[in-house]
């Protein structure tokens, strides 16, 4: 240890990898098994000590913790609604060593609903005061629309009540089933509902029976573009900018887009060189770069659809269509780790079973 080591107090080493962050725990674990047991200064001595290490892996991992017991802490990790962070949590928990005295989970778990009752802004929410009814849609079969009646609903505070809706289907769904089964959502009173209204605690297997009718419905359905149709678009911004479109408008007829329910866009910034908007020859070929490098992990065969892109007033997006939610934010973290001058890359995921997001482009 060197002089300003002595003075300083030596400086820990930064946590880059899911196996920095649990040897780091372990040296920790013993104290914060301790100040969880005793609940003792526990966000000054764990959650702000925690907290920072986990930001170093991932921005968005936050955590739940308490006793299990007389003898093991419980220490759920956990996205906090955010679909693009589920892979993360699930790695971290997946790489954690055991350790005696401890039990890590990632996402919050189901809770039995006799168990759930949630307190927000002096709002009760359980299983007497909710019921709920599914929205059929005869041009979107699939999807899994619910409206939730609450007792105490008050428009004033339909924000409130809305939030504290969302904590209760955490716990009692489960935070996975709560992020990813349900398509839409909304929260009335049951003053003017006429349709029949269905218990709370039957709304966890409502959700598992949709999903496995889904789930076989598009069972092993690919589609391969190699030989799909692309249409140009051109058009304005808001700003007067041109934009140009590239799209797959075989995909936008397809018949089975509901297999591919995730949406994934990514959108890549340019430096704006003149009055059109569009990027010059240098930069179409580095934005021709970062799509290809994309395409070589997201490929069709796998699930992944290109539907197209769009370029103007400095930006271009990437469109696609995607089976399941994890790997296309797994893909885009490495290369936005991997390569600085990528780090403005922004991406986003969500689920829309009938591509909704590209209607604009069938309409043209």
């Amino acid at each position: 240890m060197n002089f300003f080591d002595k003075i300083l107090g030596k400086k820990e080493a930064s946590i880059e990898s899911y196996n920095d962050f649990w040897n780091w725990f372990l040296k920790h674990e013993k104290e914060f098994f301790k100040i969880v047991q005793k609940e003792e200064n526990i966000h000054q001595g764990f959650f702000d000590k925690l907290s920072p290490k986990l930001n170093e892996i991932h921005e968005g991992i936050y955590f739940l913790a308490g006793m299990l017991n007389d003898q093991t802490v419980d220490l759920i990790f956990t996205p906090d609604g955010v679909v693009r962070n589920i892979y993360v949590v699930e790695e971290l928990v997946n790489a954690a060593p055991k350790i005696e005295g401890w039990k890590f989970g990632a996402l919050k778990p189901a809770t039995d609903i006799k168990d759930v009752s949630i307190n927000y802004k002096d709002f009760n929410f359980d299983s007497d005061s909710l019921k709920f009814y599914p929205n059929m849609h005869n041009g979107y079969p699939d999807e899994i629309d619910l409206t939730i009646v609450f007792d105490d609903f008050t428009e004033e505070k339909k924000g409130f009540i809305a939030t504290g809706v969302y904590l209760f289907l955490d716990n009692y769904l489960g935070e996975l089933h709560s992020l990813t089964l349900i398509d839409n959502m909304k929260v009335v009173g049951k003053e003017g509902v006429s349709e029949e209204l269905i218990p709370i605690e039957k709304l966890n297997d409502y959700l598992i029976w949709r999903e496995k009718e889904f789930v076989e419905k598009y069972e092993g359905i690919r589609h391969n573009t190699e030989n799909d149709g692309y249409a140009n678009f051109e058009g304005k911004s808001k700003n007067g900018k041109i934009v140009l479109a590239l799209i797959n408008t075989t995909l936008l007829e397809w018949d089975k887009k509901a297999s591919h329910p995730w949406i994934f866009i990514i959108s890549v910034p340019f430096k704006i060189t003149d009055e059109t908007g569009l990027p010059d020859d240098e930069t179409y070929k580095l934005l021709d770069e970062i799509e290809e490098e994309i395409m070589f992990s997201l490929s069709d065969s796998d699930g992944y659809l290109n539907v197209g892109r769009e370029t103007g007033d400095g930006k271009r997006e990437i469109f696609f269509a995607c089976k399941e939610f994890r790997k296309p934010p797994k893909v885009l973290d490495q290369i936005i780790k991997k390569q600085s001058q990528k780090n403005d890359l922004k991406y986003e995921i969500y689920k829309d079973k009938y591509w909704q997001s590209f209607r604009h482009f069938e309409q043209r």
